[in-house]
């Protein structure tokens, strides 16, 4: 999945692709495991759409986070003025 495919999803279908991503990654483990696959690099780059997500989830809790960090910040500086 393409890093601009999932800036577009919410946090919510974020954490639904990663369920996804990580079964058939565990999935893809098991096969090889069992029997060889046709294509183990597979596996190597469902791991790494593993970790593009979680970067992605990430990033948008970041963003939540520094915005109320903003807004408390915002109410702190207008009681001061207020104050004075």
């Amino acid at each position: 999945m393409a890093k601009l495919e999932l800036k577009g999803l919410s946090v919510q279908e974020l954490n639904e692709e990663l369920e996804n991503t990580q079964k058939h990654y565990y999935s893809l483990k098991f096969n090889n495991a069992v029997s060889s696959l046709e294509n183990t690099a597979e596996i190597k780059s469902v791991r790494r759409n593993i970790a593009r997500i979680k970067t992605e989830i990430r990033a948008k809790e970041l963003v939540d986070s520094t915005q109320k960090r903003d807004k408390i910040q915002a109410r702190r500086r207008l009681a001061k003025k207020i104050k004075k």
